[in-house]
């Protein structure tokens, strides 16, 4: 089994779990060069909001998107379009990923301007 496939079974349980508790979910994805970040309705067929740091603002602030300082922008901007919407509780799927670097950190953005995980 390969890192890809290893991280994509690790998924694939927790999705599970956060289904059976019928949670809004923000879901983190990364590359080398960005990070994206999407909060999905507790049916998963609809994506309400999205962040990342491909947007134009981001790259105004922040030109490198591989980096923790990108990870966090796109964390606090995905929290502050999650509060216009009304929605304030998320379950956190990191897609298998580890909670290290630039998942953290976007964690922590996004925990700093009151999303609650």
């Amino acid at each position: 089994m390969n890192k890809k496939d290893s991280r994509i079974r690790r998924s694939r349980k927790t999705r599970a779990r956060i289904a059976e508790q019928r949670a809004t979910r923000l879901v983190v994805s990364r590359s080398n060069c960005h990070i994206y970040a999407q909060i999905i309705a507790p049916t998963g067929d609809r994506v309400l909001v999205s962040a990342s740091t491909l947007e134009a603002d981001v790259r105004k602030d922040v030109p490198n998107g591989g980096n923790k300082a990108a990870a966090t922008a796109v964390g606090k901007r995905i929290a502050e379009r999650a509060k216009a919407l009304g929605i304030e509780t998320v379950a956190f799927d990191r897609s298998g990923y580890r909670y290290h670097g630039r998942v953290q950190a976007l964690a922590d953005g996004a925990r700093e301007n009151g999303l609650k995980f």
